[in-house]
């Protein structure tokens, strides 16, 4: 079997990956597209049902204002153009977790078209284009665990049934597996910037399809795609990409025929296997939904919505950059969330340095956290205490070596910095010059042999001084002032 990384080579050469990826984003709604069922996740199998989503002879859906005015901004979001007039359609197929026999999305005139996201690449920024956004209903789970006395029975929970959902769907202008994390990492990050949805992928709340192909480079025509469903992770859908392209040229090379089909990845093996076959497109038989009128975003509605959208990732990056001088880096990494920028910024305003906060959530904060597997919002350490901690290192109150053990204490105890700096009597770093050269005298008499050789043109060993004076005051000892007197002293 050829691996990923010969195929990289092979793709480079023979042949060229297309990717297309179509995503599932849960909106963030308290009730249900067409009902007022609660769309809260967890609840007992088949609680959160009515009439409506059940699908019963006779009830009419009504559509859920707050969700299209989430699909608008998220649309908004992503360079999309909102269609004034869009359709729902009813898409039919017949699933168990499906109790209408029909599910009711948009078709032929989708909510919103022709948008696009950058991702970083090889020259600089790519455009990915997003072809469409349509809203749609969830459908059910089938679950098929939890059945000892027989392999055969599955269980369907309707809750999801009804929930709102919008589709994304890029362009097949996604050359690599690395391209399509990329994508996928930043369409996540607008979503939540937005707040159109939690997309919690573990929930459901944010789901991906990927369509690939593989064809000769410069050949215009696509090559016959496979479908990769249910991947339940941005690494695994890269992982399932870079299996699935390798599989196709090693089809392609030894004189076979790519089939059209739909396939599934098991991430403990790293492959994909067919689930079923599949032709040109199934037969849905689309037509108008005739219980929803057309529906209408007008200019006015659109400016309403406009209103609430708030400033993006990029366009925040460029301007922290800009406000606190820090680096593209530093602001990649505090732009992360827009709880992690809302919470910088604010202590950045009040900071006597922003530089230093910014370094010290990256060496000191992210560190602790990825080293104890809990994420910033749950961080014992807030930004405003990183803050805190900054400033008394930049007046000089206490050391760098004070301040990990601070973090330390932070992190055993559950606390803050500025209450454990409080709980610890606020011990600052040591000024008693006289003090410091009595220690600084003690370590010199001590180390004869660094002192000759210090003497002798190897200044470098002023480390090991400073060292062992700060080693001797337990860290409490100004470090800029050991240097000054350490270089008096070290003098012959």
């Amino acid at each position: 079997m050829v691996t990923p990384a010969d195929a990289s080579v092979a793709a480079g050469s023979k042949f060229e990956p297309v990717i297309g990826l179509e995503v599932h984003v849960q909106i963030l709604t308290e009730s249900k597209i067409f009902c007022s069922c609660s769309t809260r996740f967890g609840a007992p199998p088949n609680t959160n049902v009515c009439p409506v989503c059940l699908g019963m002879p006779g009830a009419l859906p009504v559509l859920n204002r707050k969700a299209v005015e989430f699909a608008v901004l998220a649309a908004m979001a992503l360079n999309c153009r909102v269609n004034q007039t869009s359709i729902f359609a009813r898409k039919n197929y017949f699933y168990p977790d499906l109790p209408k026999g029909y599910q009711i999305s948009q078709y032929d005139k989708p909510l919103a078209e022709f948008g696009f996201i950058e991702v970083p690449s090889g020259e600089g920024r790519k455009k990915i284009g997003i072809t469409r956004i349509h809203l749609e209903e969830d459908a059910g789970k089938s679950l098929h665990e939890g059945f000892a006395d027989s392999d055969e029975k599955t269980a369907i929970d309707l809750n999801r049934t009804g929930v709102p959902l919008i589709e994304i769907v890029s362009e097949p202008d996604i050359a690599s597996p690395d391209e399509a994390y990329e994508y996928l990492t930043r369409l996540k990050e607008i979503i939540l910037y937005t707040g159109v949805s939690d997309c919690n992928m573990e929930e459901g709340s944010l789901r991906c399809d990927a369509n690939v192909s593989v064809r000769p480079p410069g050949q215009k025509e696509f090559g016959t795609k496979t479908e990769i469903k249910n991947v339940n992770s941005f690494r695994f859908i890269r992982e399932a990409l870079e299996y699935e392209i390798s599989r196709q040229i090693e089809v392609l090379t030894s004189g076979g025929k790519i089939k059209q089909e739909t396939r599934l990845y098991n991430a403990n093996e790293g492959k994909t296997y067919a689930m079923r076959s599949k032709e040109q497109a199934h037969d849905y038989r689309y037509f108008p939904e005739p219980d929803l009128l057309p529906l209408i975003v007008d200019e006015t509605w659109k400016s309403e919505i406009a209103r609430s959208l708030p400033e993006l990732p990029e366009a925040r990056r460029a301007r922290i950059v800009r406000d606190y001088g820090i680096t593209d880096y530093d602001a990649q990494v505090l732009t992360v969330s827009k709880s992690l920028a809302d919470q910088f910024e604010s202590a950045a305003r009040a900071a006597r340095n922003p530089k230093r906060v910014a370094n010290l959530v990256q060496s000191e904060l992210m560190g602790r956290l990825k080293t104890k597997g809990v994420d910033i919002e749950h961080s014992p350490i807030s930004v405003k205490g990183v803050a805190e901690s900054a400033d008394l290192v930049e007046s000089g109150a206490i050391s760098g070596k004070m301040l990990k053990d601070f973090y330390d204490l932070c992190f055993q105890r559950g606390k803050d910095f500025g209450e454990v700096y409080q709980q610890e009597g606020r011990p600052r770093q040591s000024t008693d010059t006289s003090a410091l050269e009595k220690v600084i005298d003690e370590i010199i008499a001590a180390s004869p042999k660094q002192l000759e050789q210090y003497r002798a043109g190897k200044t470098s060993l002023i480390g090991f001084f400073v060292g062992q004076v700060m080693k001797a005051s337990k860290g409490q000892a100004n470090p800029k002032l050991v240097n000054e007197l350490l270089a008096s002293k070290l003098e012959p």
